[in-house]
C-alpha cells in the first residue's frame, strides 16, 4: 500500500505579526491550519482514503455477508474501526513528523523563540490540528459505513469516544516521540513509513484482529493500536470496552508522551 506523501518543505509559518493581535496559541493554530488546509495530499490521506478503503471493501461480495466464525458479523462491520484507526495513523505517521522536523532542520523552531510565540505553541497547535483531522475523519468513516453499508452505529456510544480519544493520543504520542528521534526530515519519514506499516498490522488493516490466529492475536493486543482496535469493535458491538484493552492503550500514551517530551529539542 502506498504511504502518504509527506509535507512539501516550502512551509514556513509566518505567526510573529498575528501573534500581537491574538493569543499566541491562537495565532499559530490559524496559521497551521491555513497551511495544512494547502497540502491536498495530506487532506486526502488523513479525511478521504480511510473512507475510500472502506468503500473498495464495500464491493467485495464475501465481505457484506455475515461470517459465523465472526460472531455472525460481517467483515465489512470490523472494518469501520479499523479504517477509523487508518486515520489517525496516517495524521499522527505520515503527515504530523515531517512537517515538525522540517521546522526543526530549517532553524525556524529557533528563530521562533525570540518571537512572542513559543515554540511549544506550534507543537500543540500540530498535535491539536492533526487530532481534529483524525477524528473528523473517524466520523465520516462511521457516518459512510452506516449509510452505505448498514453498519451499526456504535452500541457503547460513550466507550467508544473514550477509546477514540485513547487511540488518537496514543497514535500522536508516537509520532511526537519519531520528531524527538528523528534529527532530519528524510529520517522522520523513514522512521515514520517504517511505524505506518507495523501500526497498520496491529490495528488490522490487512487481516482484522479478531481473524488472527490465537497466539497473534494475544500479541497484537499488547499493541497500542492492537488494544484500540479491540476496544472499539466492543464498543460498536454494544459492550464497554474492555478495561484491559482500555489500560493497555493508556500506558502507550504515557510512555510514549513522556518519552517525546523527554527526547524532544527545539533546535
Amino acid at each position: 500500500m502506498t504511504s502518504a506523501p509527506t509535507p512539501t518543505s516550502t512551509r514556513t509559518p509566518e505567526t510573529a505579526a498575528p501573534a500581537r493581535r491574538r493569543g499566541p496559541l491562537t495565532a499559530v493554530l490559524l496559521t497551521e491550519t491555513r497551511l495544512f488546509l494547502r497540502e491536498p495530499g495530506s487532506l486526502f490521506w488523513i479525511l478521504a482514503f480511510p473512507t475510500a478503503l472502506l468503500v473498495i471493501l464495500g464491493f467485495v461480495p464475501p465481505f457484506m455477508e455475515a461470517d459465523d466464525n465472526l460472531g455472525g458479523r460481517r467483515v465489512i462491520d470490523l472494518y469501520v474501526p479499523v479504517s477509523v484507526l487508518l486515520a489517525m495513523i496516517m495524521a499522527g505517521l505520515q503527515a504530523m513528523p515531517p512537517v515538525l522536523t522540517a521546522y526543526r532542520e530549517r532553524g525556524i523552531l529557533r528563530r521562533m523563540s525570540t518571537t512572542p510565540v513559543r515554540p511549544s505553541a506550534l507543537l500543540t497547535a500540530q498535535i491539536a490540528l492533526h487530532g481534529a483531522a483524525a477524528l473528523g475523519s473517524a466520523a465520516l468513516v462511521v457516518a459512510v459505513g452506516r449509510i452505505g453499508y448498514g453498519v451499526a452505529l456504535p452500541g457503547q456510544f460513550a466507550g467508544y469516544a473514550l477509546a477514540l480519544l485513547l487511540a488518537v493520543s496514543a497514535v500522536l504520542a508516537l509520532g511526537g516521540t519519531i520528531c524527538a528521534l528523528a534529527r532530519t526530515t528524510k529520517a522522520a519519514t523513514a522512521v515514520g513509513s517504517v511505524a505506518y506499516l507495523a501500526m497498520m498490522f496491529t490495528a488490522g488493516v490487512w487481516v482484522p484482529v479478531q481473524a488472527m490466529p490465537d497466539t497473534l492475536r494475544r500479541i497484537v493486543q499488547i499493541t497500542p493500536l492492537g488494544a484500540a482496535s479491540q476496544a472499539l469493535d466492543q464498543a460498536a458491538s454494544g459492550a464497554w470496552p474492555s478495561w484491559a484493552y482500555l489500560g493497555v492503550v493508556a500506558l502507550w500514551t504515557a510512555l510514549l508522551g513522556l518519552a517525546a517530551s523527554r527526547l524532544f529539542r527545539w533546535q
